[in-house]
């Protein structure tokens, strides 16, 4: 029988905890919950989570410098939860890695669902990696971007990226010169889709952007109205 999923909740609501455990707990998912940052990140230590449900608002230490300081170690999937709804705080999010952000308050049954679909985003990169080789590298005179160990090479200098941000742009890459939607983007990567809210691809995109400037034979091209293209005039 295959060992149980296990999803570490940070909220300090032990109310909101409980819920979601309980639903989660349901869906045969193993759960420990965390009242505030620095139980959570000894708790990511010691329980190893393959996910990651991370409340914005938590006391001492906040759910963003809990995700600055997870991503400056591990790729594990972080969901953040916030009762905040300004664009700014979800694009900030986003930014530090976090592979989606639910407002408060949410439906527990779309929760369950995102964390499915999150989960399963990971476990399909695990497996690319573990079966994949060369293949996974996408190489132009300037730029290398290698899939299987996470890491990207502009002008000969490493490129630090999230991994959302490398995916992204290894999937655009790798089928230079075709347009893909927001929503197409969304899908691919994140495996599911956003109920209509594009501006995560957006976010990464400038993200991205702000780390490589236009190469010699490729862009990442804005088709407005529609979505993106790595524009190029060809592979090596």
């Amino acid at each position: 029988m295959a060992a149980k999923q296990k999803i570490l909740i940070v909220d300090d609501d032990s109310n909101i905890a409980e819920l979601i455990s309980l639903y989660l707990t349901k869906e045969c998912y193993d759960t420990r919950t965390a009242g505030d940052g620095e139980t959570a990140l000894e708790m990511i230590r010691a329980y190893a989570p393959d996910l990651i449900l991370l409340d914005l608002m938590l006391p001492g230490m906040d759910g963003y410098q809990v995700c600055r300081e997870v991503r400056a170690h591990q790729s594990t999937p972080i969901i953040m939860l916030s009762a905040k709804g300004e664009v700014f705080d979800k694009v900030l999010g986003l930014e530090l890695g976090a592979d989606d952000y639910m407002e408060k308050p949410f439906d527990p049954k779309e929760l369950v669902a995102r964390v499915k679909a999150v989960l399963r985003r990971s476990r399909a990169a695990a497996a690319a990696d573990a079966g994949a080789g060369a293949d996974k590298i996408v190489r132009f005179p300037d730029l290398v971007i290698n899939l299987t160990n996470y890491s990207v090479t502009f002008e000969g200098r490493p490129v630090d990226m999230p991994p959302k941000e490398l995916e992204l742009l290894y999937f655009l890459a790798s089928q230079p010169n075709r347009v893909f939607t927001r929503e197409q983007l969304l899908d691919n990567i994140w495996g599911y889709e956003y109920i209509g809210d594009t501006r995560t691809v957006d976010v990464h995109i400038k993200r991205i952007r702000e780390k490589l400037s236009d190469g010699t034979s490729w862009r990442i091209a804005t088709i407005w109205g529609i979505g993106y293209k790595f524009e190029t005039s060809g592979a090596e």
